[in-house]
Order: C-alpha cells, then structure tokens, then sequence
C-alpha cells in the first residue's frame, strides 16, 4: 500500500488540534495566565485612550502592577499571588481609560459650550447677517 499525502495531512491536522486543545486546557487550568492576559488587555486599551496624558500617574500604577504579576507568575514561591496582582492592575488600567474619556468628554463639553455662547453673542450683536 503506497503512503498518500492525504493521509499524511489527516495525520497533521490531528496533531494540531491536540496541540491547540492541549494548550487550551494549559490555560484553563491556570488562572493567572487569564488574569494576566485580562490585565494586558486593559493596559492596552487604556492606552490607546491616551491615560498616559489624562491618567498619568493612574496608569504608572496599572503598568507597575502588570510587571509585578508577570514576575510574580514566573516566580514558583509568588505564584499566587500572580491573579490578585493582575487583577489590581486591569482595575487601575481600567479605571485610567475611563478617567482618560471623562477628560476627552469634558473638554468637548467645554468646547461646545464656548461655540454655544460665541453663536449666543452672534445672535445677540447681529453678526453674520
């Protein structure tokens, strides 16, 4: 019987999904690779709010925190304490990019308001007829 690249294929595909389902399972099993990833997350999306400029010291500490459960999760004696750290830093990365949209909608606020007043004495003085 010859051997077919069919078979062969079948033969990959079958080791790549037990590798997937496997590392899966890894992370399942391990709660501080989730809280970590969460964390990561917040940290990314708060920057991308721009919290560095409205949130600056706020998100000094979700970065701080996030180094401190990465360490803490590659540490064998602080492995425990990997997920509360996570978890700390996407509660301050989080807290960082809604303080950093607050700002971004409060000068927006007080940008509109200012065009409202300059058309309010336009009005009132009858410029722009």
């Amino acid at each position: 019987m010859k051997a077919s690249f069919a078979h062969l294929r079948r033969i990959l595909y079958v080791t790549a999904c037990a590798t997937a389902l496997f590392c899966g399972a890894a992370l399942a099993q391990d709660p501080a690779s989730a809280d970590l990833m969460a964390a990561q997350q917040a940290v990314e999306r708060a920057d991308r709010a721009d919290a560095d400029q409205y949130a600056p010291d706020t998100m000094a500490m979700a970065r701080q925190q996030l180094e401190q459960a990465q360490r803490a999760a590659l540490d064998r004696r602080e492995r425990k304490q990997a997920p509360a750290l996570a978890q700390r830093a996407a509660a301050d990365a989080d807290l960082a990019r809604v303080q950093s949209e607050e700002s971004v909608a409060q000068a927006q606020l007080a940008q509109r308001k200012a065009e409202v007043e300059q058309l309010q004495r336009q009005l009132a003085t009858g410029e722009g007829r």
